[in-house]
């Protein structure tokens, strides 16, 4: 029972971390360009992968299985974030941890590995919920046209479907080690944002303690801590249980917005958030059932278990839901 409780705690305290990486996000491209953020970000994550890849026993050099699912990953990560960071720039923090829920619901329309035949009638009904619920958020506190940064937050959702999709794709199948994968991500991701570090020199200069207790928060906790956390607990507990626990993380996102990051929720925005979690944890048990009922031998394990540590990367790269 202490097990049990401890996982789930565990489990809880990831959906929290990457809950609060929205306004964490919020706050440090407030202080520096978004560029710099990102650079930031993957920079300080590469060397702690590259640390607890060296420490592994066993091979420690990549495969070249890892490397074909690493690099396209790795590009596709690298979207999620810049999209995700530019909209998170131009919107609520509590706006975007829950518009970048309807991840959840947008997987399964484009991995059809685990559900062949098609979803069922009650996942498109869950679907409308949550598109019913994003007009809502978007209306703040009346019906007007969208905002940039909630715009963007729905592309980084639909990016962000398509690399989980890939990663149930690329690594079925295949024995790949998802720290070397992840650590891998991270590399790709500092190369990418390489270039803009020479123009980043002088706001790191000018950054303060605040601005980089956030970019390491980002980067060691919300990517390193938060995958590896819930690799271990995923191991130790059902995937159904995993899935409901993480599935809070829009929860928290509000949660922290709204005590820390000082958003508020009109009436209209309030009953969004309700249809949001309410939505997407429906569309999640219905996907969830249907695998279930009818998996497929070749990827649907698989594909199942990826999707549900994708969040895994970056997060805040994937999961159930999502950064």
């Amino acid at each position: 029972m202490f097990d049990a409780r401890r996982t789930d705690a565990v489990l809880l305290l990831v959906a929290l971390v990457w809950g609060s990486s929205y306004l964490s996000a919020q706050t440090a491209v407030a202080a520096l360009p978004v560029p710099a953020v990102l650079f930031a970000r993957y920079a300080l994550s590469a060397p702690a992968c590259l640390v607890l890849v060296t420490a592994r026993r066993g091979r420690r050099r990549w495969t070249r299985d890892e490397v074909r699912a690493g690099v396209p990953l790795g590009l596709t990560q690298a979207a999620v974030l810049v999209v995700e960071t530019y909209g998170v720039a131009h919107t609520s923090a509590a706006n975007a941890g829950l518009i970048i829920s309807l991840t959840i619901v947008l997987t399964p329309l484009l991995d059809r590995s685990g559900h062949p035949g098609g979803l069922p009638p009650s996942f498109h009904a869950a679907a409308g919920v949550c598109v019913l619920a994003v007009g809502l958020l978007m209306s703040g506190n009346g019906f007007h046209t969208p905002g940039l940064g909630d715009l963007l937050m729905l592309a980084a959702a639909a990016v962000r479907a398509v690399h989980v999709a890939l990663v149930g794709r690329l690594t079925a199948g295949r024995a790949v080690r998802p720290l070397h994968l992840t650590a891998l991500q991270t590399l790709i991701g500092t190369a990418l944002f390489l270039p803009t570090a020479a123009t980043a020199l002088p706001g790191f200069a000018r950054a303060g303690t605040a601005t980089w207790i956030q970019l390491l928060y980002l980067a060691l906790f919300c990517s390193v801590f938060a995958f590896l956390a819930q690799t271990w607990a995923v191991q130790r507990t059902s995937a159904s249980r995993a899935g409901l626990l993480l599935g809070t993380e829009p929860v928290w996102a509000v949660a922290v917005g709204v005590v820390l990051g000082g958003d508020h929720l009109t009436p209209l925005t309030g009953l969004g958030a309700a249809l949001m979690v309410a939505g997407t944890y429906w569309g999640q048990s219905v996907e969830r059932a249907r695998r279930t009922a009818a998996p497929d031998p070749a990827h649907g394990p698989a594909s199942a278990h990826h999707a549900g540590t994708e969040k895994d990367t970056m997060r805040g790269t994937a999961a159930p839901t999502g950064s």
